[in-house]
């Protein structure tokens, strides 16, 4: 029988017995899911996602709907260990950057950030309008996970480095840490990529385990403090013009809830993606001023580099595209960039360099 048919009938015999029912309706409807985060606990901006995305399905829930946070290494640990135990139904969902598990499927790394990928404007274009979030189901459906877009760190820096970097070869033996596709680029020019969790960062770098390392951002970077190893800071790479973070819910899981949480799940994701976005942006500013002050150099790759990047860039990506879903999104990805950058070229990038010019 319908809840709102049963609810009605009892209405027949008396508000005192409709009461009655309607207490163990509630009790029943209450869940709470347990979330595993590749993050640790406090991380600047990427932890804070995670937080107010839990907040406020809470919200919108009235409480019937619980996100249980469990941070890097308080229930599990290690990345592939968070991917793992959603699949497995041993937490029922994660916050993460899918590009973590492209050793899963390489196209999980259009869900974070390809090299000479997708701004955060251009990501959202594609996902909410133009088929992104279907092709993340698809990409999912073969791991049993459900997911969305819960953050954005917006475009991030090249790294650190304890030394500068003048060419190519000087990638050559480099100890790095970077995920994703955009570390297996870097792995051409012959560096030795690692993939650390973020709380592990400073300790390899300080140790020299790591001779650099890319993190996030201006605010990220300086809260986990690389700016007391090394002064050597690029602010532009090729690797993550626009990184999303994941919620993705273990689907036996998700489809067991209501239609209600279900939507609130979805909802609360995208204002996470939103706010997360523009946190960092906010931030990021005033922290680079800040890392400035403390005598962190500001350096850009020269154009050499840039065009090495580009040549390893092409090579990895060309290595994948024989799968079939991986040339799928790929396709997707490229019709969508290329909308996306027709109109923005014609409007926001001339109206930006018109109001440079003009007020200075």
């Amino acid at each position: 029988m319908e809840r709102r048919k049963f609810l009605t009938g009892s209405a027949l015999v008396g508000a005192g017995a409709a009461s009655t029912l309607a207490t163990p309706a509630l009790s029943q409807g209450r869940e709470k899911l347990t979330m595993v985060l590749t993050w640790g606990r406090g991380a600047a901006g990427v932890f804070d996602a995670a937080q107010h995305f839990a907040d406020s399905v809470i919200a919108v829930t009235d409480g019937t709907l619980e996100i249980d946070i469990k941070a890097q290494g308080e229930l599990v640990s290690g990345l592939p260990a968070v991917f793992d135990a959603v699949t497995s139904g041993q937490a029922d969902m994660y916050h993460a950057a899918d590009y973590y598990y492209v050793g899963q499927h390489p196209a999980m790394a259009f869900f974070t950030a390809v090299p000479f990928g997708m701004t955060p404007s251009e990501m959202f274009n594609w996902y909410y309008h133009m088929g992104g979030h279907e092709l993340h189901l698809e990409v999912g459906e073969e791991f049993g996970l459900t997911s969305f877009l819960g953050g954005n760190t917006g475009p991030q820096a090249g790294g650190w480095f304890r030394k500068e970097i003048n060419s190519a070869a000087d990638f050559n033996g480099l100890k790095f840490r970077m995920p994703g596709l955009g570390g297996a680029a870097l792995g051409k020019l012959g560096a030795s990529v690692q993939t650390l969790p973020g709380g592990e960062i400073y300790q390899a770098l300080a140790s020299g385990a790591l001779d650099g390392t890319e993190w996030i951002g201006p605010w990220a970077d300086e809260k986990a403090g690389f700016q007391e190893i090394t002064k050597f800071y690029y602010t532009s790479g090729f690797h993550e013009p626009g990184a999303g973070l994941s919620v993705a819910t273990n689907t036996d899981r998700f489809n067991g809830l209501s239609a209600a949480h279900q939507k609130a799940i979805e909802v609360c994701s995208a204002e996470t993606n939103l706010w997360s976005l523009h946190q960092f942006l906010a931030n990021n500013s005033e922290a680079l001023e800040r890392l400035k002050d403390a005598g962190v150099q500001t350096l850009e790759f020269p154009d050499d580099v840039w065009d090495a990047f580009g040549s390893a860039s092409a090579e990895v990506m060309g290595e994948h595209m024989d799968d079939p879903l991986f040339a799928k999104v790929s396709e997707s990805v490229q019709r969508a960039m290329r909308l996306s950058n027709d109109w923005n070229t014609l409007s926001s990038v001339a109206y930006a360099r018109q109001r440079t010019r003009v007020l200075g």
